[in-house]
């Protein structure tokens, strides 16, 4: 429980700030497009190659912290 617990904290981290990093720039590159989609667009991208990181991880019917630290990018502390 406590995994998923923080792979959907993790998961809502991403998505917000994916979609927070378009903001600016689809206003400007695509002004005709509503910001709040191509929010939604970035953000959606963005959990997706994480879930699929998590599911090609999990095919051996485990998932363990280093992997779930991986999927998202995470770098081990020194």
């Amino acid at each position: 429980m406590k995994k998923a617990q923080d792979v959907a904290g993790r998961i809502v981290a991403v998505f917000l700030s994916s979609a927070l990093a378009i903001v600016g720039g689809s206003a400007v590159i695509a002004p005709e497009l509503e910001i709040w989609k191509s929010a939604v667009l970035a953000g959606f991208a963005a959990v997706a190659t994480v879930v699929q990181k998590l599911a090609q991880a999990s095919l051996d019917g485990q998932l363990t912290v280093a992997e779930i630290n991986e999927a998202f990018g995470a770098k081990p502390k020194a």
